[in-house]
């Protein structure tokens, strides 16, 4: 009960804008859904669809199956390749079992896919910034795995080794925080001044938009609060980046994660959500801070976004 009522001075909510969903997670939901409407359960998915408990569970009750490696899915059952991508290894497995293959890979990380096979085939060392383990850099390196040297931060920025140091280029993981990525890349330049940029930027329009938005709603409020799973990489970057701006933040998979400590003596509250999670959680989190006394929200947006992919041709409504 004094949790509760030290909880309960809140005045102000400040909304993060651009904020949930983006259009690579839209376009993977929709490829399950489709799936599912048009083939019937079960539908295997390798991997998780997208980085968020609620949108996995959801699908999991409609009759997705996720699984972690092709060897888990029966004979001939149709499969969807996650939004984070698949290495070409993973591409000629099922193809040799013959499964019929759905790609909801985003078509950004397609892109740096791409990339990838482009600056290896012509004889550069490939720097990709990344986290080690994440199924995204996986797939990455697997296009040119014997090219490709993983830099994680800029204590290994430091350390690399390359073939040619006439001969480098860089790749970026589509979800890491700009100025952690910049900060390495600096790293890298000092060391190899003829190192090869992707032709854009390869963090991703929606990364970069949340990140700029939860820093406006950082420099009001007291404590952040970031709705996203805790395997979510552009989620769990949206709470470093209000850190290092100077906030209280923490990362919250809904309401009901909420550690009502935080809030203790807080007038505002700044929220905002990963690219991977539902809007709804959003609206339940605002709702809950409402119960505690918030009577004004209020939105600070940093970009408008209004991109969207087309479904595969497989799901694609005629």
């Amino acid at each position: 009960m004094a949790e509760w009522a030290a909880a309960t001075g809140l005045r102000r909510v400040v909304l993060a804008s651009p904020r949930s969903f983006c259009a690579g997670v839209e376009r993977a939901i929709a490829v399950v859904e489709q799936a599912l409407e048009r083939h019937g359960a079960p539908v295997y998915v390798r991997k998780e669809i997208v980085h968020n408990a609620t949108v996995v569970a959801d699908l999991r009750g409609r009759g997705a199956v996720f699984v972690d490696e092709l060897d888990e899915v029966p004979e001939g059952a149709l499969t969807v390749f996650s939004a984070h991508g698949v290495s070409p290894a993973v591409r000629r497995a099922a193809a040799d079992r013959a499964l019929p293959v759905i790609d909801a890979t985003c078509p950004l990380v397609t892109k740096v896919h791409a990339e990838a096979r482009r600056f290896a085939g012509r004889g550069d060392t490939v720097l990709l910034i990344g986290h080690d383990g994440h199924e995204e850099v996986e797939g990455t390196l697997g296009e040119a795995p014997e090219a490709t040297r993983l830099v994680t931060d800029i204590a290994a920025a430091e350390r690399v080794q390359v073939d040619d140091p006439q001969r480098v280029s860089y790749l970026v993981q589509t979800t890491l925080a700009v100025d952690e990525a910049d900060g390495i890349v600096q790293a890298l330049r000092r060391r190899f001044p003829a190192l090869a940029a992707p032709a854009s930027d390869d963090i991703c329009y929606a990364t970069t938009n949340r990140q700029q938005a939860v820093l406006m709603a950082a420099a009001e409020a007291d404590v952040v609060l970031v709705v996203g799973s805790a395997n979510s990489s552009n989620s769990v970057r949206l709470v470093e980046v209000a850190q290092r701006a100077g906030a209280r933040a923490h990362l919250v998979d809904g309401v009901g994660d909420v550690d009502l400590r935080w809030l203790a003596g807080a007038r505002t509250v700044g929220v905002t959500a990963g690219a991977s999670a539902p809007p709804g959680l959003v609206d339940e989190l605002v709702a809950a801070l409402g119960a505690l006394g918030a009577d004004d929200v209020s939105e600070r947006s940093a970009a408008v976004e209004d991109i969207r992919f087309t479904l595969p041709k497989e799901v694609r409504r005629s």
